[in-house]
């Protein structure tokens, strides 16, 4: 595989820049899969074309699910089954899109027929094991063929049962949000009891709007238990997507790195998406923050604050606030992200690595990093094929010239023309 090396552009001045940023990742996947269960042709549109998504239609397209998609439109018609996939046998690959694994191995339990589901290297590590007892546990028989308890995973479907089963969660909000989606369809009505603290509570709240939207209901007794009423059915819609949050933090990001002034349209603060709460960290590091109708602006300060920081609900943006870091006042610790050691990388160890080379000081433990001030040299940065790392460390690279991402083809996996959108604030 040839590998990309990009250097960043140092700004010269403070950034002055209007923004725009692809759709969600985490709203278009739940959208195809809640469209791909819906009676009838769903159309979405903002939609995110990337390796993630592309793999997703992949996948519902092997199940059987007609789905149209419109790179130059954003947009993508699902014809909706009514129920579980019509395919009764298909070999699915995912690459490393975790949502794509999870969500697609729960939607094919509600077929019936074999299933095989496999992914690269890295997703071969991820974690499964807990989305493959719960699933077992309401009535699927499904079981890891690989090393680590995850992918490849083999599928003999004949339907979900239901009924009531333990989950553990805690390192990935994603296997609730799969059962969660296909519970409606399961015979009976499911019920389900977390047996640890749930990861990423946000991506929750995402998925049970995102249900509401298309129909059915999930009542919620906290985040410990959750149960799903049988027989509720989609309905096929006409569906927006927004733009990324998590995306748009790079650009958030660079207006508080250079002191400058960035707005992205299209996002609100009233955002489905728990990754807008970055703009509070933003705002306790210096910057302010103001919004409008479609739109949301960050003007850095002439210093940043570093900041204490419980990263917890905000998994997804403790790279960019690590990226951030070295430009402060004091240092920053980011605590509570243990699960970011099961993303794409390990992504505390990466971070760590990575700023190390840039002559950062950085205290690593379990959960999270403490990072310290000040920089003495760039560096070539490895993005241990992690979209985050690629973006994240750019961000970094607008103040420390000489700056260079090895590996930055790995954004294509959620922002496949990251570099050219970011370059263009300058």
């Amino acid at each position: 595989m040839s590998v990309t090396v990009v250097t960043v552009p140092v700004a010269r001045r403070p950034i002055d820049a209007v923004a725009r940023v692809p759709g969600s990742k985490s709203i278009t996947n739940r959208a195809l899969l809640l469209a791909a269960l819906a009676g009838g042709i769903s159309q979405l549109d903002g939609v995110l074309f990337s390796d993630d998504s592309h793999w997703f239609m992949e996948g519902l397209r092997r199940l059987g699910v007609a789905v149209d998609a419109d790179q130059a439109a954003a947009q993508v018609r699902v014809h909706g089954v009514g129920g579980g996939p019509p395919s009764t046998q298909a070999e699915l690959w995912v690459e490393l899109a975790g949502t794509a694994a999870r969500f697609l191995l729960a939607y094919a339990a509600l077929g019936q027929g074999h299933y095989l589901i496999d992914g690269n290297a890295r997703m071969r590590q991820r974690p499964m094991a807990d989305l493959i007892a719960t699933l077992n546990d309401l009535g699927a028989y499904c079981h890891s063929l690989g090393d680590h308890g995850g992918l490849p995973i083999a599928l003999e479907a004949c339907g979900l049962r239901g009924g009531a089963a333990r989950l553990a969660a805690d390192k990935t909000s994603q296997f609730l949000s799969a059962l969660l989606m296909v519970a409606p369809y399961a015979e009976r009505d499911v019920d389900l009891m977390l047996s640890a603290p749930l990861a990423a509570t946000p991506y929750i709240d995402i998925t049970t709007a995102m249900m509401a939207d298309f129909g059915a209901r999930v009542t919620c007794q906290g985040y410990e238990r959750f149960q799903v009423r049988a027989g509720q059915r989609y309905h096929a819609r006409d569906y927006q997507i927004e733009p990324d949050a998590s995306n748009a933090s790079y650009f958030f990001a660079a207006a508080a790195a250079t002191g400058g002034r960035v707005r992205v349209a299209g996002l609100t603060r009233a955002s489905i998406q728990g990754d807008i709460a970055f703009l509070d960290v933003l705002a306790q590091m210096g910057c302010s923050v103001s919004a409008g109708d479609g739109w949301v602006e960050v003007c850095g300060p002439a210093q940043l604050r570093g900041v204490d920081a419980d990263m917890s609900k905000l998994p997804d943006m403790a790279i960019t606030l690590a990226a951030l870091a070295p430009f402060a006042d004091r240092p920053t610790n980011i605590r509570n992200v243990e699960l970011i050691r099961h993303h794409e990388t390990d992504r505390i160890a990466a971070l760590a690595l990575e700023l190390r080379k840039l002559g950062v000081e950085v205290d690593e433990r379990r959960d999270g990093l403490t990072i310290a001030p000040g920089w003495r040299q760039p560096a070539l940065i490895d993005s241990h094929y992690d979209h985050r790392m690629a973006m994240g460390f750019a961000v970094a690279g607008l103040k420390i010239d000489g700056l260079r991402i090895g590996g930055a083809e790995a954004v294509a996996k959620t922002f496949p023309d990251f570099f050219e959108r970011f370059g263009a604030l300058l």
